[in-house]
């Protein structure tokens, strides 16, 4: 069901947390400028799969619009946990003197928390549309 809108929300998230973090830094250290990607650390690498995963299964789930719904959800859950990471990270990232680079790599889970909003909210006017023929007959 590739014509639905949130097909296309729900797969432009899951590219966004499956593929971008190989290209976008998170952040770079303050002595020598080295790129720290998500791959430096294995809950980063957990958490970005896992979000990937339950997204592209939630693709798969279209003819059970609830199904996804709560998929959807428990992605948006695991991404405020990434957040929360990555937050907590660069909030206490020692020798703050100089001021250190944060890469657009942060921001990937707030990005995909949109679209995987975006998304339920497409989920729930079909649903909604369904409900309503279905009053009819």
């Amino acid at each position: 069901m590739i014509q639905r809108i949130q097909t296309l929300y729900m797969i432009l998230s899951a590219a966004i947390t499956a593929g971008l973090p190989f290209v976008f830094f998170l952040w770079k250290e303050v002595g020598n400028d080295t790129p720290i990607f998500f791959t430096s650390s294995n809950l980063y690498m957990i958490l970005f799969g896992l979000i990937s995963l339950i997204t592209l299964i939630s693709v798969f789930f279209f003819k059970k619009r609830q199904m996804q719904f709560v998929l959807n959800r428990l992605s948006m859950i695991f991404n405020f946990i990434l957040l929360g990471f990555f937050v907590y990270r660069t909030l206490s990232l020692s020798g703050e003197a100089e001021v250190s680079e944060k890469g657009i790599g942060v921001f990937l889970p707030a990005i995909s928390i949109v679209l995987l909003v975006l998304a339920n909210r497409a989920i729930k006017k079909d649903e909604d549309l369904v409900k309503s023929v279905d009053r009819l007959r």
